[in-house]
């Protein structure tokens, strides 16, 4: 039944997806545009582009998901479907972290795809390269995971943009330093190990606590 109910709940996200994608493309044109500024603001100097570049990729992702997530149970609640969740034969937690996968899928997936791109843009170093992406890949679901939860708390409060923000990045902060820290630390020929481990084990937590933690608090704001 969970597995079901997972498909159903894709398959209609894909679906209100294909009709609003010009609204679903803008954080990650968000995130190459911030790219790309970047790049231009530093003259297209090589050498001066390649000492930042993973953490002006590692922001430009941070930032396109932020971008996302106050809409990330909105469309849900004005509609009534989080009543119907909270109803329905599975456990909340397991419809939240199907969510926030998709969250994650639309927003943080095609960048991490082309972070390699980006990264020649950026003139980032290619030995940097597999260190970056294995940072994305442990950090990028970590940031949607504990969006999800601000997320949930903000869901019956009107225009709350800027709140999310505010709730979302202290703690997207460290996640952020580890990520960054990890490729800088490969740059100057240290062991990566360590930071990427952290992320690992920050979203194996996450993966447990953050969908319970979300479902408790829209729970709390739909009572």
């Amino acid at each position: 039944m969970m597995a079901s109910a997972a498909r159903a709940l894709l398959a209609r996200d894909l679906r209100l997806l294909w009709r609003r994608r010009g609204d679903a493309l803008q954080p990650v044109l968000f995130a190459v545009l911030v790219v790309v500024l970047f790049a231009l603001a530093l003259g297209g100097e090589p050498q001066a582009l390649g000492k930042v570049a993973s953490a002006v990729l590692w922001l430009a992702v941070l930032l396109a998901g932020l971008l996302a997530l106050d809409t990330l149970f909105r469309g849900d609640a004005e509609d009534g479907s989080l009543e119907q969740w909270m109803l329905a034969p599975v456990p909340l937690a397991w419809l939240v972290l199907v969510r926030t996968f998709m969250h994650w899928a639309t927003t943080a997936l095609p960048l991490l795809l082309a972070a390699p791109l980006l990264g020649e843009l950026l003139h980032l170093p290619p030995a940097q390269l597999p260190v970056l992406l294995a940072s994305l890949a442990l950090g990028t679901p970590l940031l949607s995971l504990l969006g999800a939860v601000v997320a949930a708390l903000t869901v019956g409060m009107r225009r709350s943009g800027i709140l999310v923000a505010l709730l979302a990045l202290p703690l997207y902060v460290p996640v952020l330093v580890f990520g960054a820290g990890s490729v800088a630390a490969a740059a100057q020929g240290l062991d990566a190990t360590g930071a990427l481990l952290l992320l690992g084990a920050g979203l194996a937590v996450a993966l447990v606590l953050a969908p319970l933690a979300a479902a408790a608090a829209i729970r709390i704001a739909l009572n």
